[in-house]
Parts: C-alpha cells; sequence; structure tokens
C-alpha cells in the first residue's frame, strides 16, 4: 500500500508540531498575553516552491525541510495526513527558525562590533 504525503503549493510550509515537552527541553517559554495563545514549535516537513514573482526577483524559500520553526498558535489550518498532525500555514505566517549557537562565554550585553581596548 502506498503512504500518502502533503505537497505544499506556492508559499506554503507542512509543519510538524513539536510535542509540549520537548519546546520547555529548547528553553523557550514566553508567557501568553491577555487572550493570546503562546508560540508553538514544529519541524518543517516540506515546503513548496514559493510564488512565482520570487524567482524573478532572486528571493527564495527562507525555510527547509528539517528547519525547526516557531510559529504563532493562529497560524495555517490543521490536517490530518495518515493519522498524522500536520499545520500548512504560508511562510509569512512563521515568526522565525530556531539555530544552535555556540556559546562564547562572552558578555552578552556587549555591542556587536565592539573592539577590545
Amino acid at each position: 500500500m502506498m503512504r500518502q504525503q502533503l505537497r505544499p503549493l506556492f508559499d506554503q510550509v507542512v509543519i510538524k508540531e513539536l510535542e509540549p515537552d520537548r519546546v520547555r527541553n529548547s528553553g523557550l517559554l514566553l508567557p501568553p498575553g491577555e487572550h493570546e495563545t503562546p508560540p508553538q514549535q514544529g519541524i518543517v516537513l516540506a515546503t513548496g516552491p514559493g510564488l512565482d514573482w520570487w524567482g524573478s526577483i532572486g528571493l527564495k524559500m527562507p525555510v527547509s525541510p528539517g528547519d525547526h520553526v516557531v510559529f504563532p498558535g493562529s497560524a495555517g489550518v490543521w490536517v490530518e495526513i495518515e493519522e498524522e498532525r500536520l499545520l500548512v500555514c504560508r511562510v509569512g505566517q512563521l515568526l522565525g527558525v530556531l539555530e544552535e549557537v555556540e556559546e562564547r562565554g562572552e558578555d552578552p550585553l556587549r555591542a556587536v562590533g565592539e573592539e577590545d581596548s
């Protein structure tokens, strides 16, 4: 039997939500506002090709499969494919990509580009 996979169109992105426990382990915790749900996190499974005009101005999709992204609770539409709950949203609805950063032991308040004296 063949397995189904969702191929996003245009500037749509398919995301698998990470479990809330895994989100807490990443260190990203934002208190919700009065009527806001906190941002959620997930892994990009697939991206559409972008919009036609993006290519003509040299713009490519800013996320790739495997990226760990943060998105608002109100983003996109949830669908169920092969018993898996997936979010489909426009790439512009994403808040950002979480990236690993090497800790350097420097003062985080020190201005970027400030020279040693």
